[in-house]
């Protein structure tokens, strides 16, 4: 595999992780905390409506996740392709 095939589809591989984890991380913190808000605060969630806890914590906590998810995915990425230290 030349250099350049092999930097096209890391970079390719790439985008398609933040699309999907971005992807998720909208759907929680606008979807969830804002969309279906009214839904989601029939149900509670440590005292709180889960609606507000979306909005206020849950989509702070979805994101820290998902941080570390794109690390192990890129890790992966990386020696995959080569680019590994």
């Amino acid at each position: 595999m030349s250099n350049d095939t092999n930097a096209k589809g890391y970079w390719k591989k790439n985008l398609q992780y933040l699309a999907v984890l971005l992807g998720i991380w909208f759907i929680v913190s606008y979807g969830f905390g804002i969309l279906l808000k009214e839904d989601l605060d029939k149900i509670h969630l440590g005292g709180f409506k889960l609606g507000f806890w979306f909005a206020q914590q849950g989509s702070i906590y979805v994101f820290v996740i998902l941080i570390f998810i794109y690390v192990r995915l890129m890790n992966r990425l990386d020696k995959k392709y080569g680019f590994d230290e």
